[in-house]
């Protein structure tokens, strides 16, 4: 047997030998990627974008891409599709005591493992970066709708709030109703007495403000990386 023929032969038993393991995963079909996380095997059943069930991760130096296969990257932004990212990361972030994950927009599907490693190399120091910002934390929304006079001490509220908080937004108060709207980040560990200042705040002002509290989400609000539809 010639030299070429036994470099073909030994290229295509390899190329076998990883297609059976990963089941062609990020080799014939497009990913959907969910969020980033420390280096970890993740495998998940989940109710997917498009239908998906099989969630895995993909690895690059330190990080983990959570990732579902996907017939194309171009994914259509229905009421579905985005319930689905967000369920997703909702699965991720409550796993076997709670996960930190860097969540991704809607919509990132990548041509293959190969594409989506690519963009993770050129921004995997804002990944890190954003891994360390919200270690151990969850993203907690509170909004306050006066019914009709402004309590008293506002500014006490807002206090309280952010004495729990290691960070927060800026509040959008896109109605004349709207006392406060933002949106906390909060230690894992710490929701319980962010949650009892929450009923602290309805027990002593209930009849001057309707609390709206919502959460534990994907850090949203305190991640900001931006990834350019070319890199796809």
């Amino acid at each position: 047997m010639s030299l070429y023929i036994q470099h073909r032969n030994l290229r295509y038993a390899r190329g076998l030998q990883y297609r059976l393991a990963w089941g062609d995963r990020g080799v014939s079909e497009h990913v959907y990627a969910y969020g980033v996380l420390e280096q970890q095997e993740l495998s998940l059943t989940v109710d997917g974008v498009e239908g998906a069930t099989d969630l895995y991760t993909i690895d690059y130096k330190g990080l983990s891409v959570a990732v579902t296969d996907i017939d194309t990257n171009d994914v259509e932004r229905t009421d579905e599709n985005v319930q689905a990212h967000d369920d997703v990361l909702q699965t991720i972030l409550d796993h076997d005591g709670g996960r930190t994950v860097v969540p991704m927009s809607f919509g990132m599907a990548f041509k293959n493992a190969r594409t989506l490693k690519g963009v993770v190399r050129g921004a995997r120091r804002a990944f890190r970066k954003a891994l360390n910002d919200i270690e151990g934390t969850v993203e907690l929304g509170v909004k306050l709708v006066s019914t009709g006079e402004e309590p008293a001490d506002l500014a006490g509220i807002r206090e309280a709030l952010s004495a729990m908080a290691m960070n927060e937004t800026d509040d959008d108060l896109f109605s004349d109703r709207l006392l406060l709207n933002r949106s906390y980040l909060v230690d894992r560990e710490d929701r319980d007495e962010f949650g009892a200042v929450i009923d602290d705040i309805e027990a002593e002002y209930g009849d001057d403000v309707v609390v709206k509290y919502t959460g534990p989400f994907a850090p949203y609000s305190f991640v900001d990386i931006q990834i350019g539809a070319e890199g796809r």
